[in-house]
């Protein structure tokens, strides 16, 4: 029988602690350089107080899967940069980015603040319903997700294109090179498109 799973919005401080402990098991100081390779890793440590306070300008989205917090997905609307000034290049690049032939900040976005499922959770799909209930809770507010992913970080980067994220820009800083990615909830989504393939409309 394989496992069931309760894909939210998070609901209370305590799934926000929890989220922080799966964290910290995947940030990628914790990891090997094999596990890193193979498993994928996280980038940015946040802590409670950055939680709390992204929290209540969106709520992020969690998976349960017995009664426990496998999985979760960050909001981060773009109000929310003062609270992870490590992010702060990653907000100035956007501003000087384009997409549909238009600034991208004339475009509502908001960043995918990172993204994380236990290990032993993973290959059950709930990467994509994560992001599936980003776009569910939130396409009345936004138009698109934006992120950035290491691009050593292979299994992540084919998970992103996967769901319909495409590369806007690459760069290179002083520790990694990596990818720029959006979702454009305006696009077909790629499931729908090969339904339209299979039915010869």
């Amino acid at each position: 029988m394989e496992p069931t799973y309760t894909v939210t919005a998070v609901r209370n401080r305590d799934e926000l602690e929890h989220i922080l402990a799966l964290q910290q098991k995947n940030l990628k100081q914790a990891l090997s350089e094999e596990e890193l390779r193979a498993q994928g890793f996280v980038t940015v440590q946040h802590d409670l107080p950055a939680l709390e306070q992204m929290h209540a300008m969106a709520p992020s989205i969690v998976a349960h899967h017995d009664g426990a917090l496998v999985a979760y997905a960050l909001t981060m609307p773009r109000e929310a940069r003062a609270l992870a000034p490590v992010l702060e290049p990653m907000f100035a690049l956007f501003e000087s980015l384009d997409f549909r032939g238009r600034p991208l900040s004339d475009h509502r976005f908001y960043v995918m603040g990172q993204i994380c499922i236990d290990r032993a959770h993973r290959g059950q799909g709930l990467f994509d319903r994560l992001y599936h209930q980003h776009r569910d809770h939130f396409r009345d507010a936004f138009d698109l997700i934006v992120t950035e992913v290491s691009a050593r970080n292979l299994r992540s980067l084919r998970a992103h294109e996967r769901v319909g994220f495409e590369t806007l820009h690459t760069y290179r800083d002083a520790t990694d090179e990596w990818a720029v990615i959006a979702w454009d909830w305006a696009a077909p989504r790629k499931d729908e498109a090969q339904l339209r393939d299979a039915s010869g409309r």
